[in-house]
């Protein structure tokens, strides 16, 4: 059976208990053909995962397995976001591009100045080649605090100046943008993620909290354009709060993030294409479980 996006969108934005209801009295097998509905329409964007098993950030991937999953991406979506510049994350904007596929390309900033430079230069170097649509000139640096934010001001600036020619942001947390109007002022738009699960969040009050969220940073930016980069529910691991990981959740949490972005016209970057296991090590168990496909490329609903 098929139930298709209208069904959904005919409800009134004030109507979010309504839509998440309606879904609840779904079964599974309804959930699941529903949300394959909407994955083969289309979305308008994923984080790209780039580890396979047993791999880890500061790893050299290689061409080919880039390849392999963005070929499995392609078919599904119209932008891709990368979070680094090097190690062989400067070959996914290039072959993205390839195949014909828009691209939001981040230079990974931290504590390693060495890194950093190169991460600066060659994102610079890929703009200046054709191969960035927008530039995010660091992820979440100052929720790890790893940068002061005159350092990331600075960095901003220098990629500015150097690329006109792209609109250029920065990747936090809504609420960073709010705190902090310095980085919401130097930025030509705001790049914010919005995680209700990482706060705690029930699964029912999901969506009407990510819509809080994004509102914020809206307000925050002032009348700049507004990307979520992203936002998304787990599979499996540990509960955080009111926040329960799950199959059904996650499809669920796919479902309504789509259709709503979709009847708004927000631009949304899905977190996560593939699982990773590596993130294990820093997020615990849950981390290993954002994806939509798995870590070996197979669509895990």
């Amino acid at each position: 059976m098929s139930y298709r996006a209208e069904k959904f969108l005919s409800y009134r934005e004030s109507d979010n208990i309504a839509k998440l209801n309606y879904l609840e009295n779904l079964a599974a097998e309804d959930i699941r053909n529903l949300f394959l509905e909407i994955l083969y329409n289309g979305v308008h964007g994923f984080c790209f995962s780039l580890y396979e098993e047993g791999q880890k950030p500061g790893d050299l991937i290689s061409e080919p397995q880039i390849r392999k999953r963005m070929q499995i991406l392609q078919r599904y979506t119209g932008w891709v976001r990368s979070f680094s510049c090097i190690e062989g994350n400067e070959l996914i904007p290039k072959i993205a591009k390839e195949m014909g596929l828009k691209t939001l390309v981040g230079a990974w900033l931290g504590k390693d100045a060495e890194k950093n430079r190169q991460e600066i230069e060659s994102l610079i170097t890929l703009v200046k080649e054709g191969f960035v649509d927008i530039a995010a000139v660091g992820n979440e640096v100052l929720y790890r605090k790893d940068l002061t934010e005159q350092e990331l001001l600075h960095f901003i600036e220098q990629v500015k100046k150097e690329i006109p020619e792209v609109p250029v942001g920065y990747v936090d947390a809504y609420y960073e943008f709010v705190q902090r109007p310095q980085i919401a002022d130097m930025c030509d738009l705001i790049l914010c993620n919005c995680y209700p699960y990482w706060e705690g969040t029930n699964f029912i009050d999901s969506l009407p909290h990510m819509q809080k969220m994004y509102q914020q940073a809206v307000n925050a930016g002032n009348g700049k354009r507004v990307i979520i980069t992203e936002t998304g529910w787990p599979s499996k691991g540990e509960s955080l709060g009111n926040a329960t990981p799950s199959v059904i959740n996650a499809m669920k949490y796919f479902i309504n993030t789509q259709l709503w972005a979709n009847d708004k016209n927000i631009e949304v970057f899905y977190f996560s294409s593939f699982d990773e296991a590596w993130k294990v090590s820093t997020e615990g168990e849950v981390g290993a479980y954002w994806g939509i496909w798995d870590s070996f490329g197979k669509l895990k609903y």
